[in-house]
């Protein structure tokens, strides 16, 4: 079980400054030590609520990895098309998933989970492929971050059920964004749980009154928890799709995520 080291996009928490984001990396062990890591899980395999953005990467009978698109899938999965592009970024989350579905109850996840952490991290984004697969491992994460007041965590989920199951009981240090596109979208509105959603354009955004985050800048600072958002599509798409003709107008706008 190992966490990984900040990628492009969260190195770009880095740079933040004067934010309560900020202030976390400046705990215990300051901002010049203090790291931003994820724990990642396979993309589509660990993502029981996934819908629109259903995929996955699906090891083929000579060892080769193609990408698998849900039946309902409108925008691909961009974390599965690294699987499939990466072999050692698919080893090492398919450990994860090996070593975190061995455990059974919430706390000994916890505790692997926890003794895997690194002494340096400031930041911990929970997932940037995978997704809480059960009600006991998003249990887990919620001792995890009980047990580390000084380090803040953040997810993307879909898994909305265990969610409002604990909402009660969420500390904190762990920020909670609900990811549109998954089976119970409808849980959004009735519970008013904060929310992102994947934008084909700049335009869409503004339509809808949404800023975009495009460093995580809202999806992890505590002081904002409360404000919905807009990611633009990134990725690899499907050939032909409107993902895909969306994603060719915004590089070509120099906008792409």
């Amino acid at each position: 079980m190992k966490y990984s080291a900040a990628n492009t996009k969260l190195k770009k928490l880095y740079k933040l400054a004067d934010t309560t984001l900020a202030q976390w990396l400046d705990r215990k062990i300051g901002r010049s030590k203090a790291k931003v890591y994820s724990f990642d899980l396979l993309s589509g395999v660990d993502c029981p609520f996934a819908f629109l953005c259903k995929s996955k990467a699906e090891v083929q009978e000579d060892g080769s990895r193609r990408i698998k698109d849900g039946p309902f899938t409108k925008f691909r999965c961009f974390s599965a098309s690294q699987e499939v592009l990466f072999t050692n970024t698919f080893n090492s989350r398919k450990r994860n998933h090996d070593d975190v579905h061995a455990l059974d109850t919430a706390l000994d996840m916890a505790d692997a989970l926890c003794d895997a952490l690194p002494a340096d991290a400031g930041v911990v984004r929970i997932h940037v492929s995978g997704d809480f697969f059960n009600l006991e491992y998003f249990k887990a994460w919620l001792i995890v971050a009980a047990r580390n007041p000084s380090v803040l965590f953040y997810a993307y989920t879909k898994s909305l059920q265990y969610w409002l199951h604990c909402r009660d009981i969420v500390p904190e240090n762990l920020v909670l964004t609900a990811s549109r596109g998954g089976r119970d979208d409808h849980l959004i509105e009735q519970h008013g749980l904060r929310s992102a959603k994947v934008v084909f354009s700049v335009a869409e955004a503004e339509a809808l009154g949404l800023e975009i985050d495009k460093d995580d800048s809202h999806a992890s600072n505590p002081a904002i928890r409360d404000n919905d958002f807009a990611l633009l599509i990134h990725g690899t798409q499907p050939k032909g799709s409107e993902a895909a003709k969306a994603l060719k107008i915004l590089k070509k706008e120099g906008v792409a995520a």
